[in-house]
């Protein structure tokens, strides 16, 4: 896999040679070989050769430069297609040949089944993509443009192929039918995803959701800590962590007992301390605090 990947990612920088010094020598050498070799979704993603080969296309003025880069980005476009189908799948519950079970008994008689045959075809109407929302209203349309902006951040897009358009209209549908309506609470969600999309340390998120590994309705829905980079979600581990510690350190005193519940993590590990709070014949207060989360309580 590491020869095929280093190879296309060669191919590659040759082409972007080519396109900045607006010279196509050579070009369809190139190009015949990437076709000749079997380029999978993971080969696109990690040599962008699909950004090399378009930018080719629309400066060159070769014909038949052209006609092979169209064919190039339309055959990787398939790799796309079938990886969101079969993400589709796994989350229907697993293939639809098993309801064909169901129908058996009525398959067992040639007389029933011959009739039904020619309604088959009708099946291919489901396409591979769903349908694209459609809305009149300008607020949703406004969004859905600036969401396409956001997922054609760095040329990601043109690697694998994805339909940013269609793509955003679906995030928004699922937005809007989440919120509910164009308030501010759909706005706030809307400038989330596109803040995060936009965001140039962590472009694994823009990625992953233009490959399909987070759909529509997920993104939709991600709180702004799901949707950040691996080292911010670190930073921000260690900096509860460490607010934590300096909590503990700043208790005078205390006891560490097991016989409180953390309401939050449901750990036993806590620490407790009884103050006087109220007048000399009440009970003492007792401020408890988790040492797994921080988490702090009193009982009175």
């Amino acid at each position: 896999m590491m020869g095929k990947e280093e190879e296309i990612a060669r191919i590659a920088r040759r082409l972007d040679k080519m396109v900045t010094k607006k010279s196509a020598e050579g070009a369809m050498d190139l190009l015949r070989e990437l076709k000749a070799m079997p380029v999978t979704l993971h080969l696109l993603q990690s040599t962008r050769v699909g950004m090399s080969v378009n930018a080719l296309r629309k400066q060159s003025s070769d014909e038949g430069v052209i006609a092979l880069a169209k064919s190039l980005i339309k055959s990787w476009k398939k790799l796309l297609d079938a990886s969101d189908a079969k993400a589709r799948e796994q989350r229907r519950g697993g293939p639809l040949p098993a309801s064909s079970s169901k129908e058996s008994p009525e398959a067992q008689d040639p007389s029933r089944k011959r009739p039904e045959l020619p309604r088959m075809p009708s099946a291919p109407r489901i396409t591979t993509f769903p349908p694209v929302p459609v809305t009149c209203d300008a607020v949703r349309n406004k969004c859905r443009e600036l969401l396409t902006a956001a997922l054609q951040t760095d040329h990601d897009h043109m690697a694998v192929g994805a339909d940013c358009e269609g793509l955003s209209a679906q995030i928004e549908e699922c937005i809007f039918r989440d919120v509910g309506n164009t308030d501010m609470k759909y706005k706030n969600r809307v400038r989330s995803r596109i803040s995060n999309l936009k965001d140039a340390k962590n472009p694994d998120l823009r990625r992953n959701v233009l490959c399909g590994a987070i759909t529509p309705q997920q993104i939709a829905v991600m709180t702004s800590e799901e949707m950040a980079s691996d080292e911010l979600k670190e930073i921000r581990k260690a900096m509860t962590r460490e607010a934590i510690r300096e909590h503990q350190m700043a208790r005078t005193g205390g006891t560490q007992t097991d016989l409180f519940t953390c309401g939050k993590c449901k750990r036993k590990n806590c620490t407790y301390t009884q103050v006087q709070t109220r007048s000399s014949d009440e009970p003492m207060t007792t401020f408890v605090v988790c040492n797994e989360c921080g988490n702090r309580w009193k009982f009175c």
